[in-house]
C-alpha cells in the first residue's frame, strides 16, 4: 500500500468557498476517486491556505492515470484551478512529500 501526502496552497481570499465546495463534492467525482483506487483520502486546510492531502492506494501513478482518463476529473480540476496560488490544474501543481517514517 502506497501512502501519499501532498501540499498545495489555496488563495487566502477563496478559503471559505473552497471549504464549501468540498462539503458538496459531486457524487460522480467521489465514485471516480474510489474506482481509481484513491482510498482513505483526506484533505486538510490551514487558515493561511496551506492544503495537505493524504491518500492510500496500491499504485499512485495508476490512480492518477485512472483519474486523468475521466471526464468528471477534467471538469472538477477546471473548476478548482482558480482556487490555487500555483498556476496550472491542481492535479499537476501539488507537491508530493516523501514519507520518511511510518508507525503501523
Amino acid at each position: 500500500m502506497e501512502r501519499v501526502c501532498f501540499l498545495a496552497r489555496v488563495r487566502p481570499d477563496r478559503l471559505d468557498e473552497y471549504r464549501e465546495r468540498h462539503q458538496h463534492v459531486w457524487p460522480e467525482m467521489r465514485g471516480a476517486l474510489a474506482k481509481a483506487g484513491w482510498g482513505n483520502y483526506s484533505i486538510f486546510l490551514a487558515g493561511d491556505g496551506l492544503l495537505v492531502g493524504y491518500l492510500e492506494t496500491d499504485d499512485y501513478q495508476a490512480a492518477l492515470d485512472a483519474m486523468a482518463a475521466t471526464d468528471v476529473n477534467r471538469r472538477w480540476q477546471e473548476e478548482m484551478s482558480e482556487f490555487f496560488v500555483a498556476a496550472g490544474p491542481p492535479d499537476q501543481s501539488f507537491l508530493r512529500l516523501a514519507e520518511i517514517f511510518h508507525l503501523d
